[in-house]
């Protein structure tokens, strides 16, 4: 198979990995394809053969190419696009270890169209921001769920205490995207400190309540998605962490983190849940640690 489309096959499942609009994946490995085609024009046939000057070079070519369905040459909107797309594209490449491709074009609205990530070193710091009291244990049961397992907003909401199987070492997903059920793995760590939460700080925040929901508010009922949030946001600001961060941010922030550390597509999508497992499967080659 032509290495070319191996490249924009990966970079369409990393894509729908990191969760971008149908609409944005669909553009970007378009606008990809454009950019192959240029370089075949050009004979570059390898990522290696592309310079500094290449991107330029194409940078120009869009500015003067020609219109194909009206008259007039290429709107500064689509050219943005082609642009941002070859910035994921160039990302992706990084992320994967295939290549390095840097592309130094500005353009207005890159800095909108891209997935917020954290860093390891700000998940660090976002866990090292929880306190030891009970709400802290609680905060880093949520970094737990939302990073370490990398689930939606709702299925951590949904989430109840009989779901976290500590001996299995696995998180059972109840309620998916798409009603499909799933088992997570966790590491030893999480474990841990899921185990810590559960057994410690959720019984004093149920305070002789009865509830099923595994994460517990201060009323002893289950948290809500704006609640969650919340707490999310107060260890962003302990952290000194100034980026626009959503608990959706730390299931893309996992992803890219599993990818840099070698997982294959393949299996970070299937840990996300974008595809439908059996519930006896469980994956044991999950290494890394938090």
């Amino acid at each position: 198979m032509d290495i070319n489309v191996i490249l924009k096959e990966g970079f369409e499942k990393w894509l729908q990995t990191l969760d971008y609009a149908e609409s944005t994946v669909y553009g970007s490995v378009r606008y990809v394809n454009d950019f192959f085609f240029y370089l075949k024009q050009h004979r570059i046939n390898s990522l290696d053969q592309i310079q500094p000057e290449t991107i330029i070079n194409y940078h120009k070519h869009l500015q003067t190419r020609k219109n194909k369905r009206q008259p007039g040459s290429l709107s500064q909107n689509y050219i943005s696009s082609n642009i941002n797309a070859l910035k994921r594209f160039s990302r992706y490449l990084s992320v994967t270890g295939k290549a390095e491709l840097e592309i130094g074009i500005k353009t207005r609205t890159g800095q909108q169209q891209n997935k917020i990530i954290l860093d390891q070193e700000e998940i660090n710091a976002l866990y090292k921001a929880c306190t030891g009291d009970c709400l802290g244990i609680r905060d880093r049961a949520i970094l737990d769920i939302y990073y370490g397992c990398g689930i939606r907003r709702s299925e951590g909401v949904s989430l109840d205490e009989k779901d976290v199987l500590l001996k299995q070492k696995l998180v059972y997903i109840r309620k998916g995207k798409g009603y499909r059920e799933r088992y997570v793995p966790i590491t030893e760590t999480i474990k841990e400190n899921l185990g810590t939460y559960i057994n410690e700080s959720r019984p004093y925040l149920l305070n002789g309540k009865k509830d099923q929901a595994l994460l517990i508010s201060l009323r002893g009922k289950r948290m809500n998605g704006n609640t969650i949030m919340e707490r999310l946001s107060k260890l962003l600001k302990k952290a000194s962490i100034d980026k626009q961060t959503g608990l959706h941010t730390l299931r893309h922030s996992i992803a890219s983190h599993l990818l840099q550390s070698g997982m294959g597509l393949e299996d970070v999508s299937r840990f996300l849940g974008h595809q439908s497992l059996e519930s006896t499967q469980i994956y044991t080659h999950l290494t890394y640690e938090c």
